[in-house]
C-alpha cells in the first residue's frame, strides 16, 4: 500500500483508492475527492509500500541500450530492491522490421555489466515468461478477439493508401493527422463479408469519451481526453503482431506488474491504456512517469549522438558505478545528491516522493570526475582491487607486449602499488597504459645530449641517488623520499634543485612532467631505481 502525503491517513486507509497501490477511479467515482488535474497541489506518495512489488524494464531491441534506457532500468531496479520486489526485463520485439541483430542480447549484457541484473528475463527465465513479446502472440490475439467480441474493438480494412491520403489532407489543412474511425461504423455483415474474402485488416480499439482521471506517482492527477484528439488506435497490425498499446497492458497484467515506472513521454498515452484496462475488466498497475533525461543545454538526448550507448562507455573504461551515479545525481528521488554514491547507497537513500517533474539535465563533461571517485573506491576495496589488477595486467600486455624488459611489472604486488599511489589522480585504468605512464611498464630511453643539457654532474647525482636508496632500504615512502631529495642539490657543486629534479624525472620516466619524483621512485621500487640510475655511472657511449 502507498501512503499519500497531505491526505488523512485514517480516511485514506478506509478508502478503496489504493488496492495494489492504484485502481482505475471508475470503481470509486462516488467516493473520491475532487482531483487536481495537472495543477498544484500535487498529492504525492511516500516510501511505505506493502504487498508484492513487481516492476519491469521493457525496451525494444531495435537498438542498443543507451543512457536514457539505463536510467529507466535503474529506477525500476532501485524501486524493486528498496521494497523487496522483483525487477523484470521484457523485450518488446513486435516491430520485426526494425530489429537490430545482437541488440536483445546486448541489452541484458549491459544490465548485468551495470550491476542491475533482472530477476526474470529472456536469459534467466521466470514464472511469468516468456519474456520476448514475439513468443506471446497467441495471448495478444486472444485478448484482441475478446475486445472485438465485447464491442470495444473492431476490424479495420482501410488501405495504407487511404490512410496516407487522410494524413496528407490533415497536414494540408494544418491539422494533426488522425484516423477518422470509418470502419467502426461497418455493419456486422459487411465485416464478415470482408473477412471471408480474406481482405487485409488490422484491429483497432474504440476510444470513448469520459476518461477517468488517474493519479500518477510523480505528476499527480492527470487526464487526457484521447478520443477528442486521436483516432482509434491500432492494437493488432496486419502482420498479426500487436502494437505497444495492447502488448504492454496484456503483459503487465499477466506478469502481475504492480508498478509501471517509465518515461514521461508515455504520460499522455496512459489514459488510452486505462480505457483498455477498463474494457478488459482488469485492475491497472500503479503508474509513475519519470521526467526525461536531457543534455545539459536542455536539448533532447538522442541516440543519433552516438556517445550515449552503454557499450561505448564500457569500452572506454567508464565504471558502471559512475554511470549509475551520474544519471541519478542529475535527477531526483534521493535524500542526498552527493557524488560517489554506490548502488547500495542509492537504494537506501531512494525516496520516490522526492522525484521531481522537471527534466534531468545530464552533463557528461562531469563523467570523468565521477569515474575518478568510483575508481578510487574500487582501489580501496581489496576484493575489487584484485579485479582491477587483472584487468590492468591484460591492458599492459596488450599495449606493451614485447617492450616489457622486466616481467616484475606484471606482478600483482607491483600493479597494486601503482594503483594505490595513483588513486584519486586517474579517471580510468586506461590512463595507466597511456604514454604518460609508459615508464611504469617499460624502461625509457634517453640520450647523453638530454642529460648533458641539464647538468655536468649527472654521474655524481646518480651516485647520490643510489646511496639514498641504500639508506632508505626496501620499503620506500613518498613522504620520506620527498624530504630527503631536497638535500641532494646541497651535495652538488653547481646544479640547482630544479635541474636535479628534472634529471631525476628524465632518468626515471624519460618525460618532463608527471607524478612527483618521489612517487615515481616508490612506484618503481628500489631494484628498478638502481637499474635506471646505474646507467649514468657508465661511460657516455654506454648510456
Amino acid at each position: 500500500m502507498l501512503v499519500w502525503l497531505k491526505i488523512c491517513r485514517r480516511c485514506f486507509l478506509r478508502s478503496r483508492v489504493l488496492q495494489r497501490g492504484f485502481q482505475s477511479l471508475t470503481a470509486v467515482r462516488h467516493r473520491r475527492a475532487e482531483p487536481q488535474v495537472n495543477s498544484a497541489p500535487v498529492y504525492r506518495w511516500c516510501s511505505t509500500v506493502q504487498g508484492e512489488v513487481r516492476v519491469r524494464f521493457a525496451p525494444s531491441p531495435t537498438g542498443f541500450l543507451h543512457l536514457g534506457g539505463l536510467r529507466t532500468a535503474l529506477y525500476n531496479y532501485i524501486f524493486a530492491k528498496k521494497y523487496g520486489g522483483k525487477f523484470i526485463l521484457r523485450l518488446e520485439d513486435t516491430d520485426q522490421s526494425r530489429l537490430v541483430p545482437g541488440a536483445a542480447e546486448s541489452i541484458e549484457d549491459m544490465l548485468e555489466w551495470a550491476g542491475i541484473p533482472p530477476d526474470e528475463s529472456p536469459r534467466r527465465g521466470g514464472p511469468r515468461g516468456p519474456y520476448l513479446q514475439s513468443q506471446r502472440l497467441d495471448l495478444y490475439n486472444q485478448t484482441a478477439r475478446k475486445l472485438v467480441e465485447s464491442g470495444h474493438s473492431y476490424y479495420c480494412f482501410c488501405s495504407p493508401q487511404r490512410l496516407e491520403l487522410l494524413k496528407k489532407e490533415a497536414l494540408r489543412a494544418g491539422q494533426t493527422p488522425r484516423y477518422d474511425n470509418r470502419c467502426r461504423h461497418l455493419r456486422a455483415d459487411q465485416v464478415q463479408e470482408k473477412l471471408a474474402q480474406g481482405a487485409p485488416h488490422v484491429v483497432r480499439f474504440r476510444l470513448e469519451a469520459g476518461v477517468e482521471p488517474f493519479l500518477d506517482l510523480i505528476f499527480g492527477w492527470n487526464r487526457h481526453e484521447v478520443a477528442q484528439v486521436e483516432g482509434d488506435p491500432v492494437v493488432i497490425k496486419a502482420d498479426g503482431f500487436p502494437t505497444y498499446h495492447l502488448a504492454n497492458i496484456v503483459d503487465d497484467h499477466h506478469m502481475k506488474i504492480s508498478h509501471v515506472l517509465r518515461g514521461s513521454e508515455w504520460l499522455i498515452s496512459t489514459s488510452k491504456h486505462l480505457l483498455m484496462y477498463r474494457a478488459l475488466g482488469w485492475t491497472p498497475p500503479t503508474f509513475g512517469h519519470l521526467p526525461l533525461l536531457m543534455n545539459s543545454d536542455g536539448s533532447k538526448l538522442s541516440k543519433r549522438q552516438g556517445d550515449i550507448f552503454i557499450e561505448k562507455f564500457c569500452r572506454e573504461g567508464i565504471l558502471p558505478e559512475a554511470l549509475l551515479d551520474i544519471t541519478t545525481n542529475c535527477g531526483s528521488g534521493f535524500t542526498s545528491n552527493r557524488m560517489g554514491r554506490r548502488l547500495d547507497e542509492l537504494i537506501s537513500e531512494f525516496n520516490p516522493s522526492k522525484i521531481k517533474t522537471h527534466s534531468a539535465l545530464l552533463d557528461l563533461e562531469k563523467l570523468p570526475e565521477f569515474n575518478r571517485i568510483h575508481l578510487q573506491q574500487r582501489i580501496e576495496d581489496e576484493q575489487k582491487c584484485c579485479v582491477l589488477i587483472k584487468d590492468l595486467k591484460q591492458q599492459i600486455q596488450q599495449v606493451y607486449a614485447a617492450k616489457i624488459q622486466d616481467k616484475e611489472v606484471l606482478e600483482g604486488d607491483y600493479i597494486r602499488r601503482v594503483l594505490h599511489l595513483r588513486k584519486g589522480h586517474i579517471t580510468s585504468l586506461k590512463e595507466l597504459v597511456s604514454p604518460t605512464y609508459s615508464y611504469l611498464w617499460v624502461r625509457p630511453s634517453l640520450s647523453t645530449q638530454q642529460v648533458a643539457a641539464l647538468t655536468k654532474e649527472a654521474s655524481h647525482i646518480a651516485s647520490l641517488v643510489l646511496r639514498l636508496i641504500e639508506e632508505q632500504g626496501e620499503e620506500l615512502s613518498v613522504g620520506q623520499l620527498s624530504k630527503d631529495l631536497k638535500s641532494l642539490p646541497k651535495q652538488t657543486k653547481a646544479t640547482k634543485y630544479r635541474e636535479v629534479m628534472k634529471l631525476l624525472r628524465l632518468v626515471l620516466s624519460g618525460l618532463q612532467q608527471g607524478p612527483s619524483v618521489a612517487e615515481m621512485m616508490v612506484s618503481l621500487g628500489p631494484a628498478e631505481i638502481r637499474h635506471r640510475f646505474q646507467k649514468l655511472l657508465l661511460p657516455p657511449d654506454s648510456c
